[in-house]
């Protein structure tokens, strides 16, 4: 039995469990949310605001990361503040956002998100077949909630690459994104920068 460690809490996960056929793929979760949320600088913001525990961030930063222009993100920053999903704060001269983790739809904003992302496919498809690995985190773009459609991921412990590699390469095509496995054999090997752990 392993466990999914994220921004919205720790989930069991059971060794070679199946899921249901109600259980919806990272694809499935994508076209609910793109039908949900029409706006594609809100959906930005929400994978950005909600994928990650310490996210957090200002109206330019986001504009530069998502390549839109600051009155859309101002906008749609505004519309999430309004619903009571993100709160803000001043922070020198310039307004800092972040999850409004009070909000009863935090939890399942954030559930959503990983599946959307495909981080809990990632760890039933992948993780719980693999029976040495003492820690699992995402890095790289993911890591900052920028959906760039690579996620890496540093598998810590004596795993068996060559089978871990043969597991990913399985489970990209249900993820919709590739999957780029890094191994260390401890944490203390990690390079510095954003990272979620995902064991």
């Amino acid at each position: 039995m392993f466990k999914l460690v994220t921004h919205f809490g720790i989930f069991p996960v059971s060794d070679g469990a199946k899921p249901s056929p109600g259980y919806p793929n990272s694809k499935k979760t994508a076209a609910i949310l793109s039908a949900l949320i029409t706006s594609k600088t809100r959906l930005k913001l929400l994978l950005k605001l909600f994928s990650h525990p310490d996210a957090s961030g200002h109206l330019r930063g986001f504009a530069e990361e998502f390549g839109d222009s600051t009155n859309s993100v101002r906008i749609e920053l505004g519309k999430l503040q309004e619903a009571g999903l993100i709160l803000s704060s001043p922070e020198g001269q310039k307004i800092l956002y972040r999850p409004n983790v009070q909000n009863p739809f935090y939890r399942e904003l954030t559930r959503l998100v990983s599946k959307h992302l495909g981080f809990d496919q990632l760890v039933e498809r992948v993780l719980s077949q693999l029976g040495e690995v003492e820690s699992a985190f995402v890095v790289g773009d993911y890591a900052r909630g920028l959906d760039s459609g690579t996620i890496e991921v540093v598998l810590v412990g004596q795993v068996d690459q060559s089978y871990a590699q043969r597991l990913a390469q399985r489970a990209q095509q249900e993820l919709g994104r590739q999957v780029r496995l890094h191994f260390r054999a401890s944490a203390g090997q990690l390079e510095r920068g954003p990272s979620l752990k995902l064991l």
